[in-house]
């Protein structure tokens, strides 16, 4: 009984060491997670964001209509989403979404700016989801001129470097 009765106490005493070891595990497992998560993450972000450079599509002034020629760089940039959600899917990444952001120059009015921004990374979303992308896993962000590439935007070749669009991933 006496034998019993100790057996009992030490398991009482032990259990919160456990408990908090486990715990502790815990949070290195996260931790680790986490940190391969973040590399997953920039490794995917560098690559779309090199495609997305490669890839762009020209809008005719002023509009979301996409000037022609573009039909095979948006072929291309889903086939890097479409890998990237492969990638993210077999890190055991759940909960994200691709963002197209549209860009414009500084020239005119911010606020038409910024919904001609919004209107053509609306565009952008539209074919690469005709493409393939899982229109649950894609949104359309626009910034207007509130992330220039080139500052002061004084010339055509400056101007054009910032009406562009990225594609990043957001856990």
């Amino acid at each position: 009984m006496k034998l019993k009765a100790l057996c009992v106490a030490v398991s009482l005493l032990a259990a919160p060491g456990v408990v908090h070891a486990q715990g502790a595990f815990d949070q290195l497992k996260k931790a680790a997670g986490d940190t391969g998560k973040s590399a997953l993450e920039k490794k995917i972000n560098d690559k779309l964001k090199t495609e997305a450079s490669k890839n762009q599509c020209s809008f005719k002034s002023g509009t979301d209509v996409l000037e022609p020629g573009c039909d095979q760089k948006l072929k291309n940039l889903a086939g890097v989403l479409v890998d990237a959600k492969k990638q993210l899917d077999s890190g055991g990444v759940k909960n994200y979404k691709f963002e197209v952001s549209g860009h414009t120059d500084s020239s005119g009015d911010a606020a038409k700016n910024k919904a001609l921004s919004e209107k053509r990374a609306a565009v952008i979303v539209k074919e690469l989801v005709a493409r393939g992308v899982a229109k649950n896993e894609i949104i359309a962000v626009g910034r207007g001129s509130e992330q220039m590439l080139v500052k002061p935007d004084d010339t055509p070749a400056k101007k054009a470097k910032n009406r562009r669009y990225e594609i990043q991933v957001r856990f």
